[in-house]
């Protein structure tokens, strides 16, 4: 393997030995260094950035949603084709367990309207400095060695090699046993820039294309040239509130402005989501992008909106069909059906002067309109990341078949899911599930 590091640095500089190494503090590496901890096992915990936590902060600036009180049956099909495996690591730490786990750190919790949980106070700085200090103080437990702005750069001789910030030389690890828990490649400026995917690839570890997740899509629009002018001027940053969101299987997704109705419907749901520069984003169009994502990778996709979930077809036809004597289209519609503002627009953008002409051909609009799609935006803009270390070269205990004794937790795992506090959950459970199979193995 090629380091940065020059051979006489390497073999100059000193070698730290430690029971257990964790590489990355995200919130899988930091549940599995509270487990190794609270067992007596010393742990030393690398990170590239000034300190950790950093897109576990982000994440609750808006209120940090921990996880979700639905059902538990319902909370594992949330992960996918990934749902046995995952649930394998909430067979340890569920929903419940992290509330649980929240409420032995001081922080009590509540579920709001959604189903979602969220601490009281809804940030995440109190939950993680006291995190951060149970790990640092314990009360009866092996304290957690924090070595920050150090960047991981593969193994030499056996030995972990890190490149710390501002310094020439390196550090070189030997540890009984590693975690690696360094997150996808959504937002770099974080910490997670995937630049471990060749450092595991040179080991012949097998790795899933890293792929955007819970993710915004650029549109081809009417004329496949994006959004016209006219309309990302007047409607770019406003919500669509009070919609139905449709994903049909396969190629019926790309036929027309009646798709909805056509094949396997994959995904349909009510919500909202955000009109951007160059396409969409935001909740609804987060929890449908798995399927989106993947139907472009095929050659082509295409979402169902329904703007007026809430009337049937029936009932559109007739009020649109009402006689609007001089009043203009605009007028008649808001008047009839309430369809104003971006929904108005978003007609005017994807429908034909015909179809705008043609009371029936309009209702299915309103009912079925076809949104088709260019591309998922770049990955480092994206909540999360789909791709990862394939779970197949893992042990149940999270351990790499390619490499004896060391693990991997966290986002860098080929597994995916919407946003909702599965993302999060998940992540602490499989920083829960290595931990305890270090434990095992040490």
């Amino acid at each position: 393997m090629t380091l940065s590091a020059p051979t006489s640095i390497l073999s100059d500089s000193p070698v730290l030995d430690v029971d257990v190494a964790i590489v990355g503090g995200g919130p899988a590496g930091l549940m599995a260094a509270e487990v190794l901890s609270q067992a007596g096992v010393a742990v030393h915990l690398f990170d590239a950035m000034p300190s950790v936590g950093r897109k576990f902060l982000l994440a609750g600036k808006g209120g940090l949603n921990l996880t979700h009180a639905e059902a538990p049956d319902v909370f594992r099909t949330r992960y996918g084709e990934r749902q046995t495996e995952v649930g394998q690591w909430l067979d340890q730490m569920d929903a419940q367990a992290v509330r649980d786990w929240a409420k032995g750190l001081g922080v009590d919790t509540f579920v709001g309207t959604s189903g979602r949980v969220f601490p009281q106070e809804m940030k995440a700085a109190p939950l993680l400095r006291a995190w951060l200090h149970r790990l640092r103080h314990p009360a009866s437990a092996v304290p957690v060695q924090f070595h920050m702005r150090h960047r991981w750069q593969g193994w030499a001789d056996d030995h972990l090699v890190f490149q710390p910030t501002g310094h020439a030389g390196v550090t070189r690890v030997r540890a009984r046993a590693t975690l690696l828990a360094l997150g996808g490649a959504s937002w770099p400026r974080l910490g997670s820039d995937g630049a471990w995917v060749p450092l595991l690839a040179d080991q012949g570890v097998g790795i899933a294309p890293l792929q955007p997740a819970n993710c915004g899509f650029d549109v081809l629009g009417r004329e496949g040239q994006g959004w016209t002018e006219h309309f990302r001027s007047r409607y770019a940053g406003h919500p669509l509130k009070s919609v139905a969101l449709k994903v049909a299987a396969g190629t019926a997704a790309s036929v027309g402005v009646q798709a909805g109705l056509a094949g396997e419907v994959r995904f349909d749901r009510k919500g909202e989501f955000v009109i951007t520069d160059t396409g969409v984003e935001g909740s609804l169009i987060y929890a449908a992008s798995a399927w989106l994502r993947d139907d472009l990778a095929q050659g082509a996709a295409c979402l169902t909106l329904d703007l007026l979930p809430d009337k049937s077809l029936e009932q559109v036809r007739s009020e649109v069909g009402w006689p609007r004597g001089s009043r203009s289209l605009s007028s008649h519609l808001k008047s009839r059906l309430g369809v104003d503002g971006v929904k108005m627009g978003l007609l005017h953008e994807l429908c034909s002067p015909d179809t705008l002409a043609n009371p029936d051909a309009l209702a299915a609009s309103l009912k079925h309109l076809s949104v088709p799609l260019k591309s998922p935006r770049p990955v480092d803009e994206a909540i999360s990341t789909a791709g990862g270390v394939a779970l197949e070269g893992l042990s149940p205990d999270l351990m790499l078949s390619k490499r004896s004794g060391v693990y991997c937790a966290g986002e860098m795992l080929d597994w995916e899911a919407p946003t909702g506090g599965y993302l999060l959950t998940a992540c602490l459970a499989s920083g829960w599930r290595a931990g305890k199979g270090i434990l095992a193995n040490l």
